[in-house]
């Protein structure tokens, strides 16, 4: 059987009280017990002495055991709370004043009688009881001397003859005492001290069961969200109040911050595998159409043989040439996507002039732009700036962006790359005048395989994994590759670099 914390909490609790409860009321017995018999022995702390010296039976020695046994007998009758023993120098009981029956020593120890009778101050001080083989009480002790005389019937000396020893509180004072406890009065203060008790214990429970419901709150919460696979939107989770200093209180807005969490990346995964499973059915048909070109025509070529002409030979391979380096740049692309995804690219930053690798890429793309009559820009034409970047990304992100802005620029259209110094940044930007962007699309720019519905670009395949690429590209140089457009007034993609002070 499964117990709850707050049923752990409340059985340790009650045995703690219990405990606790027990060990007050012995301490609180024992201590009333001590100062109790403190005080009855130092009332009758004279009661021997004053036996010993006023008896004559005492005074000039004990010789009739008899007449001794009576006087004991006397005096437990004028005192039942008392108890009368003669003893001899080592403790032997020689006579006393209880039933023989109930007699359980025959000799007590001596040391306890010498202690109060040297040290009266030091109470309580307890003796051996001759009716429990095991159990003490307090006492009063006085020795008893007997006066020796000489042969001129002179007082010569005392020898000490024994011990008066009296029990307070014998045999009949305890029964009187058990009975007594037993008083009517004394159970309902007992009742009443229980009950008060019971009370405290039951405010305890109920404080406990205060404190630990927000845990149990927690935990209902923690079921349900497991039972709805971590989904919110199945679940009304505790609003758990904020900007509180209680741990529980914390711990709910914590672990409703991760629920959330959990389910935005479950979401994040469902929508990456929803794009990962169309990104292979758009590139499985990417891949797919060039290996069918190739193979036709090397089909072709293989069972025409001699029968064709030069002429045709030569178109059908360079039609295979060119879709061969279609499939390789599909190819090259993916991989490069999927290792930026995963992670494994390795960053060499350095510090150069930008204006050079922007010479070097309007050089590089010029032949291209003039097949399509595109103006191809620098702007400023003098570009002096200094950037730490890595250049080998950089050259990659702008050749996928003047690739993508010839692509759909038309005809006596323009490019340019434009550089803006703004303070610790420099900003660079790539602008075209080409078909633009529709702004229901630009959100989606930059998802892989993603293709505007207004695309008018160039006969050529193409994989459209060059703008994923770029704007992961830009993300491992700390930095953001942004777009903005309007439908049929062109684009501009612009990112930062850190610049450098020269």
């Amino acid at each position: 059987m499964k117990i709850s914390l707050y049923q752990r909490l409340a059985i340790t609790l009650s045995f703690a009280f219990i405990l606790m409860a027990y060990l007050l009321f012995w301490w609180s017995t024992e201590l009333s017990q001590h100062a109790q018999h403190q005080a009855e022995q130092k009332l009758h702390l004279q009661l021997a002495d004053h036996l010993a010296h006023d008896n004559p039976l005492l005074q000039d020695g004990v010789y009739d055991k008899k007449a001794l046994a009576n006087l004991f007998h006397t005096l437990m009758l004028l005192g039942p709370s008392f108890e009368f023993y003669f003893l001899d120098p080592a403790g032997k009981i020689l006579s006393y004043s209880a039933d023989p029956s109930k007699i359980k020593r025959k000799q007590v120890d001596i040391r306890p009688l010498l202690d109060l009778i040297e040290h009266p101050q030091n109470l309580p001080v307890y003796g051996d009881d001759p009716r429990s083989p095991h159990q003490q009480k307090i006492f009063s002790a006085a020795p008893v001397y007997t006066n020796e005389k000489d042969t001129d019937e002179k007082l010569s000396g005392k020898s000490l003859q024994g011990y008066l020893y009296v029990i307070i509180g014998g045999e009949i004072y305890d029964s009187v005492f058990q009975v007594t406890k037993s008083d009517q009065q004394l159970q309902q203060n007992i009742m009443l001290i229980c009950g008060g008790l019971l009370l405290m214990l039951l405010l305890l429970l109920a404080l406990f069961r205060y404190f630990t419901s927000p845990i149990r709150l927690l935990l209902a919460d923690m079921q349900a969200i497991q039972q709805h696979k971590f989904d919110p939107a199945k679940v009304k989770l505790h609003k758990w109040p904020e900007n509180d200093s209680n741990e529980v209180n914390l711990l709910g807005c914590a672990f409703t911050a991760m629920v959330e969490q959990i389910n935005a990346q479950l979401l994040q995964l469902n929508a990456n595998e929803r794009m990962r499973k169309e990104l292979l059915a758009h590139l499985s048909h990417d891949l797919r159409t060039p290996l069918a070109a190739m193979q036709g025509y090397i089909e072709t070529l293989a069972i025409k043989g001699d029968s064709i002409s030069q002429q045709e030979r030569e178109q059908y391979i360079a039609t295979v040439l060119r879709n061969g380096k279609q499939l390789k740049m599909l190819i090259d692309q993916i991989f490069e996507l999927a290792h930026l995804e995963d992670g494994q690219v390795s960053v060499n930053l350095e510090t150069f002039p930008i204006g050079e690798l922007l010479y070097d890429i309007v050089a590089k793309f010029s032949l291209k732009a003039s097949e399509k009559n595109i103006r191809l820009a620098l702007n400023p034409q003098q570009c002096r700036y200094m950037v730490y970047s890595d250049i080998a990304k950089l050259e990659r992100i702008l050749t996928n962006l003047l690739e993508n802005a010839i692509r759909h620029t038309p005809q006596q259209g323009e490019i340019t790359l434009e550089v803006i110094q703004d303070k610790d940044k420099v900003k660079v930007s790539v602008i075209d005048t080409g078909t633009g962007i529709s702004s229901e699309d630009i959100a989606y720019i930059f998802d892989p395989r993603y293709r505007a519905g207004n695309a008018t670009g160039d006969k050529k395949q193409h994989a459209g994994l060059g703008l994923a690429i770029s704007k992961r590209l830009s993300m491992i140089l700390n930095s953001e590759l942004s777009v903005e457009s309007k439908l049929g007034q062109g684009c501009r993609f612009s990112f930062c670099l850190q610049s450098v002070m020269t």
